[in-house]
């Protein structure tokens, strides 16, 4: 991409009531709009990070034999009313809106209830099971507080995954999987080292959940972490009984704030059979299916990347899910058309910097803020000597490449 091409610019200013710091970074260097609180837009930059995201999180769960399908947003009431989430005070978090034709709707908030109803067409018996199947999909949330960027929002993307078991030990063998999955795709996003699995509470599914908490000041959960175990447990359920199941001792935990930036629950029969999704078994006899629920937001996920790895000077995209990994600059004739020939051998590598009324020290500045992996410079300097600058953005370590060399990477 060409940045005289590009839809969009860096800017000076962010709305007044912004209060994340990475949403002010991510509204600077062009990445969101912000259409009014808990609602952003991504720009054509933004919208490379989110589905680099939703690519490597798809990458893993088709790798446990996932698959994915799409639902629809537009949820009727029937099923809901089974389950008995439909009434405002049990779910107080739905947009709803009346059919002119008659009847309501809702926007969906999540879709145990939806994949359920599905299922009871497909499966019968125990020879259709299990089955695990995966969305990601737009959610609607009407949240009271919406004040920390894409953090929080009204509208948002979430991947979320439904196991469908013959029993709990299917079900629990599949919970296992998935929360190693969690582990890889985290690692994978460059948050994995401040990365926990958290023993928190079940709400209305069961008991107890885990989630996956991630270390950061602006985050609105607090948790007690085991940094040598690598587990934590929520405030929520800080018991001495849940520190004793846990094998957890008081004195060797810390206390962080933390941002939730994944779930799985274990729901058993709660939909099942409010719902009647049931199969015949080997002997024949009637069975509930045992159900799971699997949650990633991957805008929340960016948003979490954004506020954890930037620095003073703008953002730091990890190599996995940058927009481009390379950051282009040319500063004179010569050097802009070595440029041209980089850029025309892998153009799907560079956002190139071919601005001709912008000063070479804005492009320094904007190359920071927009926080692309590598920022390459070729100037009639450093063409003296056949080579090119790199430089490497989380670490401002500078190298000199022969022009040859840096070819070499790029194949």
């Amino acid at each position: 991409m060409r940045s005289t091409q590009l839809f969009t610019k860096t800017i000076k200013n962010t709305p007044a009531d912004e209060q994340s710091e990475s949403a002010k970074l991510l509204l600077r260097a062009g990445y969101a709009y912000k259409e009014m609180a808990g609602v952003y837009d991504y720009l054509p930059l933004g919208k490379l990070i989110l589905d680099n995201i939703v690519n490597l999180i798809r990458e893993e769960l088709n790798a446990l034999g996932c698959q994915e399908l799409q639902m629809t947003a537009l949820q009727p009431r029937d099923a809901w009313e089974k389950s008995g989430r439909w009434d405002d005070k049990v779910l107080d978090v739905w947009f709803k809106t009346k059919l002119n034709a008659g009847g309501e709707l809702g926007l969906a908030t999540t879709h145990e209830e939806a994949f359920t109803r599905m299922m009871k067409t497909y499966i019968s018996s125990y020879k259709d099971l299990p089955v695990n199947v995966y969305q990601f999909q737009t959610k609607f949330r009407n949240e009271l507080r919406a004040k920390s960027g894409i953090l929080r929002t009204r509208e948002f993307l979430m991947k979320d995954l439904y196991s469908f078991s013959k029993n709990r030990a299917e079900h629990d063998a599949f919970y296992e999987k998935i929360a190693e999955a969690y582990r890889k795709i985290f690692d994978r996003l460059g948050i994995g080292c401040d990365t926990f699995r958290t023993f928190a509470s079940g709400g209305a599914f069961s008991k107890f959940s885990d989630e996956f908490q991630t270390l950061c000041d602006v985050g609105e959960d607090t948790i007690y972490l085991d940094r040598e175990k690598g587990i934590a447990i929520n405030e929520e359920v800080f018991t001495d009984e849940n520190l004793a199941d846990l094998g957890l001792e008081k004195s060797t935990l810390e206390r962080h704030r933390a941002v939730e930036v994944g779930n799985i629950f274990t729901l058993g029969y709660r939909f099942s059979e409010a719902l009647d999704l049931s199969f015949n078994d080997e002997s024949g006899k009637r069975q509930l299916v045992f159900m799971g629920s699997y949650g990633i937001g991957p805008s929340r996920v960016m948003g979490v990347v954004a506020e954890k790895l930037s620095d003073s000077k703008g953002l730091v995209w990890p190599e996995s899910i940058a927009p481009f990994r390379y950051y282009l600059i040319a500063i004179g004739e010569r050097a802009n058309q070595i440029a041209e020939e980089l850029y025309a051998a892998k153009p799907n590598l560079f956002l190139f910097d071919d601005r001709t009324n912008v000063r070479t020290g804005e492009k320094f500045a904007d190359a920071d803020l927009l926080g692309i992996p590598y920022r390459v410079v070729i100037s009639e300097k450093t063409l003296a000597e056949d080579k090119l600058e790199l430089k490497t953005r989380a670490t401002d370590a500078t190298e000199l490449l022969t022009i040859d060399t840096f070819k070499h990477k790029l194949s």
